[in-house]
């Protein structure tokens, strides 16, 4: 009688291992390209929703902004929004572009106080309205240009 003695393939977990570093390095190459490019077409988008006028924020943006004019504040977010969106996919002044971008996007917080029976359910804090949901998203927003912010150098140093 052959006797064949079944063994646990030999191998497999530093192939995976090998596999994972592999992806791993690929990752780090490509995600933070990817959240600045990600984010630039988000901005892109949402800037020219707002220059021309069809965002369907155009009137949450101005009640929380009451003592600036819907007619220009509109545009000027929205080109504010482009610009930073042009910066972040050419890869140009991160450091400064992010600072602007959290600034920006720090100040849409106002609308939690200057509109809280908008974004809140009830009065409750807990309990976000679509609003309320559409402003708070921006603290992953904040994070990423943090991350952006921290990670890429000017292309001059050299570094990354």
């Amino acid at each position: 009688m052959i006797r064949t003695e079944i063994r646990p393939t030999q191998g497999v977990l530093p192939r995976l291992r090998t596999m994972e570093a592999v992806t791993v390095e690929r990752l780090r190459q490509i995600s933070l390209p990817l959240l600045r490019l990600t984010i630039g077409t988000v901005f892109l988008w949402f800037g020219a929703l707002k220059v021309a006028d069809v965002t369907p924020v155009g009137d949450f943006v101005a009640r929380t902004l009451p003592w600036f004019d819907r007619a220009w504040v509109l545009p000027v977010l929205g080109w504010f929004e482009i610009g930073v969106a042009v910066l972040l996919i050419a890869g140009r002044a991160l450091t400064l572009v992010c600072a602007a971008l959290v600034a920006h996007l720090t100040g849409t917080f106002l609308s939690l106080v200057m509109q809280p029976e908008v974004t809140f359910q009830d009065g409750n804090p807990l309990m976000l309205t679509t609003e309320g949901e559409f402003v708070v998203k921006n603290l992953v927003f904040i994070a990423a240009a943090l991350v952006i912010a921290a990670r890429f150098q000017l292309r001059d140093s050299g570094r990354r």
